[in-house]
C-alpha cells in the first residue's frame, strides 16, 4: 500500500503541498470539495468522492452523534492556527470556532480571508518568514486578550531523490514543516507561561516513523517534528503548557488538485488501502486536534496520536 504510493509520487511532480496553502502558486486553485457540511445542526451529508455507501452512511452517522453530543470543549479558548486556507488546517480553524473558541487562521494564501467571520482573524502571512511567528501570536493577545492553542498545521513535500535535491529544496522543506512549527510554539509558549496554561497540537504524519525514497526531506522535518513535540513537551509541562502531535495518513483534500485532475478522488481510492479501507476526511482529523487541545485531554503530554487509519500498523 505504502509503496505503491510513492512509486505514484515518483511519477509526479516535484512539489506537493500538504496541510497548507503555503506556496503562492497554489493560489487560485480552490478546494473540489468543501465538507464543512459535516458538523452542520442539519442533517449531515457527505461529499461522495468514491466513498462506498456503508462508509457514506457510517460517516453521516458519526459525524451527526458527534454534532449532537460534544461538548463546547473550547469555549473561551482562543487559537492559532497555521496552513488554515484549505484542507486540514481550514477544518480544525472552523471546528475551534464552531466549538467556542477565538481563532486567529493564518496561511500564505489569501483565499484564508474567507474564513473572516466574528471571533475568527485571517492573517496572511509567509510562516518562513523572520517575525511571522511574533505577529501571528501578537495578533491573537491584540485582538482576544491571551493565546491558549496552537495547532502547527502548515507542511509541504518535496519529491526528490537525495542525489537530485539542491540546498534549497531541502532548507524550503525543513523551513515550513521544521523550523515554522517551533518559530511558532517558541512564541506561544512566551504569551502561554503567564497564564500557566495552553496546549500546542502539531500535525505530524506516518512519516515521522517510516521512510521512503524520495521523499527524505520530508521524513526528515516530520521527524524533527515529533521530537520537537516530545521535547518541548519536557520542558514547558511544568508551566501547565502540553505540547502533543498528531500523525496523519490520507486525508482526502485538495492538496493535489494541481498534481491530478482530482485530487480529493485519487486520495479517497489509495485511502482505500488502510486497514479500516477508506481515507479520512478533514473533520476527522480536525476532532482528534479538538479533543487534544482542550482540557479533556489533559493527561497526556509529549504524545504523537496516529489518526492514519491503522496505516502504521501495517507499515510497521
Amino acid at each position: 500500500m505504502i509503496s505503491g504510493f510513492y512509486r505514484w509520487l515518483n511519477r509526479a511532480p516535484n512539489h506537493l503541498h500538504l496541510h497548507s496553502a503555503q506556496n503562492p502558486d497554489s493560489v487560485g486553485n480552490p478546494a473540489k470539495a468543501d465538507f464543512a457540511a459535516l458538523r452542520d445542526s442539519r442533517p449531515v451529508a457527505v461529499e461522495r468522492h468514491g466513498l462506498s455507501p456503508y462508509w457514506i452512511t457510517t460517516l453521516e452517522n458519526i459525524m451527526t452523534a458527534i454534532n449532537n453530543s460534544t461538548p463546547n470543549e473550547v469555549a473561551g479558548k482562543v487559537a492559532l492556527v497555521t496552513g488554515a486556507a484549505s484542507g486540514i488546517g481550514k477544518a480544525i480553524a472552523l471546528l475551534l470556532h464552531d466549538r467556542g473558541a477565538k481563532v486567529i487562521a493564518e496561511d500564505i494564501n489569501p483565499e484564508v480571508a474567507a474564513l473572516a467571520r466574528p471571533g475568527l482573524v485571517p492573517l496572511v502571512a509567509d510562516i518562513t518568514q523572520d517575525g511571522a511567528a511574533e505577529r501571528a501570536v501578537a495578533l491573537a493577545v491584540e485582538h482576544f486578550g491571551r493565546l491558549d492553542i496552537l495547532v502547527n498545521n502548515a507542511g509541504i513535500i518535496i519529491n526528490k531523490l537525495v542525489i537530485d535535491m539542491t540546498r534549497e529544496d531541502w532548507e524550503r522543506i525543513q523551513a515550513v514543516n521544521a523550523t515554522a512549527a517551533f518559530l511558532h510554539s517558541r512564541e506561544a509558549v512566551k504569551a502561554m507561561m503567564p497564564n500557566k496554561s495552553g496546549s500546542i497540537v502539531n500535525i505530524a504524519s506516518y512519516a515521522s516513523y517510516f521512510a521512503f525514497p524520495t521523499i527524505a526531506a520530508y521524513t526528515a522535518s516530520k521527524g524533527a517534528l515529533a521530537q520537537l513535540t516530545r521535547t518541548l513537551a519536557l520542558e514547558v509541562i511544568g508551566h501547565g503548557i502540553r505540547v502533543n502531535a498528531v500523525g496523519v495518513g490520507d486525508v482526502v483534500t485538495n492538496i493535489l488538485n494541481h498534481v491530478v485532475d482530482d485530487g480529493p478522488a485519487f486520495l479517497a481510492q489509495h485511502g482505500e488501502a488502510a486497514p479500516i479501507g477508506r481515507a479520512a476526511q478533514p473533520e476527522e482529523i480536525a476532532e482528534v486536534v479538538a479533543f487534544i487541545a482542550s482540557d479533556r485531554a489533559s493527561f497526556m503530554v509529549g504524545s504523537v496520536v496516529m489518526a492514519d487509519g491503522g496505516m502504521t500498523v501495517t507499515a510497521g
